[in-house]
């Protein structure tokens, strides 16, 4: 769910690394909203990220 199907941003992983250097995993999840957008000439929902929401790179239904 935590993916767009504009760009394909994704989850990323990374490590946490606390003030005493102690080491542990963590993720990145992108900013996904579930918008009515333009798909194919049709209105479909989707999940998109407010990136692609912003640049215009979706055009929303109403």
């Amino acid at each position: 769910m935590a993916k767009c199907e504009i760009c394909g941003k994704d989850i990323a992983f990374g490590i946490k690394v606390s003030h005493s250097h102690r080491r542990s995993n963590r993720t990145w999840k992108p900013n996904v909203m579930r918008v009515k957008a333009i798909v194919n000439g049709s209105p479909k929902r989707i999940y998109a990220c407010t990136r692609c929401l912003r640049s215009g790179k979706v055009t929303r239904a109403v």
